[in-house]
């Protein structure tokens, strides 16, 4: 489990809390690479607490000294991670780590090697919040389900589960939240990937609240999806 941190001091220990507590569908070991991208709060005072208080839980916990951005931070990740299947898990809470089966279901089942978590089919419950992100994300969905020929309904979600041989096989270069067209369009060329997508919760935060997101990484994800989708298919 991949956990991008950047300033959340307010809630990355409930996250930790979360996910040791997860009931999986079956047996298996949990390790959460946490990947602090030069917090200015107590994020990593907290997390070195965490850890130390926690010696029997398998925590990795890697420090940027710059802020390089999310998409980074999960290469970081990535490259630490050792189980046979990855995940992202955002520290903010918007989304439900207890919805982790959702996901592992088909991997489990041996249908899937890639499964989307989606925020718009399903009657999971939905914060209502940002017309205007709403039309963006579905926007930028659209355009890459075109780049790609993919018929996802989210492709900017932040739960992706991945084989591990897959992600870790794919070259990715973005430093932010260029992050998922780009991986969108990669795991889209692979010959024979199966790639599903499940309905889940989402509790979506204000920037009030703490939301990073902004307009600019919406016209970034648009590049991403040119650059690496339909530049590519040139």
């Amino acid at each position: 489990m991949i956990i991008p941190v950047f300033n959340e001091e307010k809630t990355i220990q409930r996250v930790l809390d979360t996910l040791f507590n997860i009931e999986f569908m079956t047996e298996m070991s949990l390790q959460c690479v946490v990947v602090d991208d030069c917090s200015r709060d107590l994020t990593v005072q907290i997390v070195n607490q965490y850890t130390s208080d926690n010696p029997y839980k398998e925590i990795t916990f890697i420090q940027h000294e710059v802020n390089r951005g999310k998409g980074a931070a999960l290469r970081a990740g990535i490259a630490e991670a050792t189980g046979d299947f990855i995940i992202v898990q955002d520290a903010d809470l918007e989304y439900d780590p207890n919805e982790y089966n959702l996901l592992l279901k088909p991997m489990i089942e041996g249908r899937a090697d890639v499964v989307y978590g989606s925020r718009f089919m399903g009657g999971r419950p939905h914060r209502i919040l940002f017309f205007w992100h709403s039309i963006g994300n579905k926007f930028l969905t659209m355009m890459s389900n075109a780049a790609t020929n993919l018929n996802l309904t989210d492709m900017e979600t932040c739960y992706k589960l991945f084989k591990a041989d897959i992600i870790k096989g794919i070259e990715l270069k973005e430093n932010r939240f260029g992050f998922e067209p780009e991986v969108t369009a990669k795991i889209a060329r692979i010959p024979g990937i199966r790639i599903y997508e499940v309905g889940i919760s989402y509790y979506g935060r204000t920037y009030a609240e703490g939301k990073k997101i902004n307009w600019r990484d919406g016209f970034r994800a648009l590049w991403c999806i040119l650059k690496y989708g339909f530049f590519r298919m040139q």
